[in-house]
């Protein structure tokens, strides 16, 4: 039997146990529980006071002793209905008011607006990072410059990069300096014919941010991000009008 979801709903291991073994008695005194799980009675005491708290224990008077018994099963699937009902309700209010609130305490532009990333789990965060970000947008499209040398190592750590995005049905427009890549689905793809020496390097628009991911030595990959709507719409100008030139 797989407990973890039961540890998942905020009870502790010896709040599953004191459950479980309640459930097996039917009803029972704190002594009889304790002996079961071999908790000691004062612990096991407070365990069931916590579990009655969360509405999966009651009891009842018997003489100077109290009886426990263990709700049914079902009362913690109603225990998992009222936990995602409260986070819908947490996760609404800090879109609505907590986060645009706490960004207003943020200067307009400072050094944590720029952030800095190295190797293949650098590179996966900020792959991540692309999709997440314009999966929220209306229209779920960003822009890409990329050069020939970074495609090889550019999703080495996030293989299904591309699926994930088609999942989420982003589209990507891409001019690639040099020749190669290959168009995918929900995909535009442009080339500039590149002459002479030509480093691997990789920029992607996705307002409000701008990651420029390149190679260092022994193909090192680092990535820089920089969270500026200013920055991301200059370099969105300069994109539009080289697309419309090719």
């Amino acid at each position: 039997m797989n407990l973890d979801t039961l540890e998942n709903l905020g009870l502790s291991q010896r709040e599953v146990s004191t459950y479980l073994a309640l459930l097996r008695l039917g009803s029972a005194s704190i002594r009889d529980i304790a002996a079961q799980t071999g908790i000691n009675r004062g612990t096991t005491y407070e365990t069931l006071k916590d579990l009655a708290g969360k509405g999966v224990v009651s009891y009842f008077p018997k003489g100077k002793r109290r009886i426990f018994s263990a709700e049914p099963p079902e009362k913690l699937l109603e225990l998992a209905e009222e936990k995602r009902q409260s986070l819908d309700t947490t996760i609404e209010e800090m879109k609505l008011r907590l986060i645009p609130q706490l960004n207003h305490l943020k200067p307009d532009f400072s050094a944590g607006n720029v952030r800095f990333y190295e190797g293949d789990s650098g590179i996966e965060f900020v792959l991540k990072d692309i999709l997440n970000t314009v999966a929220r947008q209306q229209d779920r499209e960003y822009s890409v410059f990329s050069s020939k040398l970074i495609r090889q190592h550019l999703y080495r750590p996030f293989p299904n990069y591309t699926q994930q995005r088609i999942r989420k049905n982003i589209k990507v427009r891409v001019i690639a300096i040099g020749e190669g890549g290959e168009d995918a689905g929900l995909s535009e793809r442009k080339w500039i014919d590149a002459k002479g020496r030509m480093d691997a390097s990789y920029i992607a628009i996705y307002p409000p941010k701008v990651a420029m991911i390149s190679l260092g030595s022994r193909n090192y990959p680092v990535a820089v991000v920089l969270d500026s709507p200013e920055i991301a719409a200059a370099q969105q100008i300069i994109f539009e009008t080289l697309w419309s030139t090719l």
